[in-house]
């Protein structure tokens, strides 16, 4: 059994039956019924998952992956591709914004190679786990064989078993890579049906000339590679890309693994949706951090059933969304643990 069918096997369908303890529990404490809303959702939802309708506040990483996309060289970013690599390197001196909301989170940042176009000098921070220099241009075939998107999606799931078994109970993802909106675009118009129009975005700030060409080159890429909608592998594959490839992986490494997974913007939506397409049972599992400005991330939250926690108007990807939205997670498990029930503090229950 290969190590991704082993992974995909120990998924299991959230507790319900505890979702429902845990909100009889909240309807206990010192407040109006539900007034606490979607705070007390995030508790039933967090219970359900780990099996008890108690849950310890988290031990929080994040796990930020890059790699380069070959589709770049169809000029569909306004930034060149070095500034992958680049800022792989500030991700591990710690000087980007994912840095600053993770310290604020209290969240560990865990970044990854997963195949930059040139390979960067070996730092601690960062861990290689290369699967080659950049992904091939989808316009001319397929991104990646078969056997590489494995390797890369198994990549993930490795890194979220590590750090579950160091500790770590609720994971937060995020990407970089210069390229890769054309190609989570691509993987989003794959998986609803959505044409390329409806699911281009401006990414990193291209001109109305690079937009259509973006337009373009999602359709090429579609048109030359037929990928599958209803198999991730290959749409991935196909469109896709190796830190969008291993971000699947450790939704399904974590999901595995009984921990949340609380997902960043569009790209990471993507990888969200070829996880469900490869074990539908993650979907239970995830947590949208926020609405992205990408026109496509709406069409990724249809799809995936989820409603946001923020709408601060995002668009920079790394994780940023999935690290403030760890604060709302917390909170929540604060409430249930620490506030008062009605009985403990001598307050008079209306029942209402």
């Amino acid at each position: 059994m290969s190590k991704l069918v082993a992974t995909c096997s120990r998924i299991r369908e959230p507790n319900r039956r505890m979702a429902e303890e845990t909100q009889r529990f909240l309807d206990s404490k010192t407040k109006p019924r539900r007034s606490l809303g979607r705070l007390e959702d995030l508790a039933c939802q967090i219970s359900a998952i780990r099996g008890t309708s108690e849950p310890e506040p988290p031990r929080k990483a994040i796990v930020v992956m890059g790699a380069d996309h070959g589709v770049a060289e169809e000029g569909v970013s306004a930034y060149p591709q070095e500034v992958t690599g680049q800022m792989l390197l500030n991700f591990a001196r710690g000087g980007a914004a994912i840095n600053v909301l993770a310290r604020h989170a209290g969240a560990q940042v865990v970044v990854v190679d997963m195949g930059v176009k040139v390979p960067l000098p070996a730092v601690p921070e960062i861990r290689v786990h290369r699967i080659g220099p950049g992904t091939r241009n989808f316009t001319k075939g397929p991104a990646m064989t078969r056997e590489e998107v494995v390797a890369a999606v198994e990549v993930g799931t490795r890194i979220a078993e590590e750090l579950v078994r160091d500790g770590v109970s609720l994971l937060g993802i995020g990407d970089m890579g210069i390229g890769n909106t054309t190609a989570a675009s691509a993987l989003v118009a794959v998986f609803t049906g959505a044409p390329a129009e409806e699911v281009a975005g401006r990414g990193t700030g291209i001109d109305d000339v690079a937009f259509k060409r973006k337009v373009d080159v999602i359709r090429r890429g579609i048109a030359v590679n037929y990928p599958d909608p209803q198999d991730g592998l290959d749409a991935l594959a196909k469109v896709g890309g190796f830190e969008i490839a291993g971000l699947a992986g450790v939704i399904l490494g974590g999901a595995a693994s009984g921990v949340p997974i609380v997902v960043d913007g569009f790209i990471c939506g993507a990888a969200a949706l070829a996880a469900t397409r490869i074990a539908s049972l993650t979907a239970g599992y995830l947590i949208s951090s926020h609405r992205s400005v990408e026109v496509g991330h709406q069409l990724v939250l249809q799809a995936l059933g989820t409603k946001p926690l923020l709408d601060l108007d995002l668009r920079l990807g790394e994780g940023t969304g999935a690290a403030l939205a760890m604060n709302l997670v917390e909170a929540s498990l604060y409430i249930l643990r620490d506030m008062a029930t009605f009985t403990a503090a001598g307050v008079s229950d209306s029942g209402a």
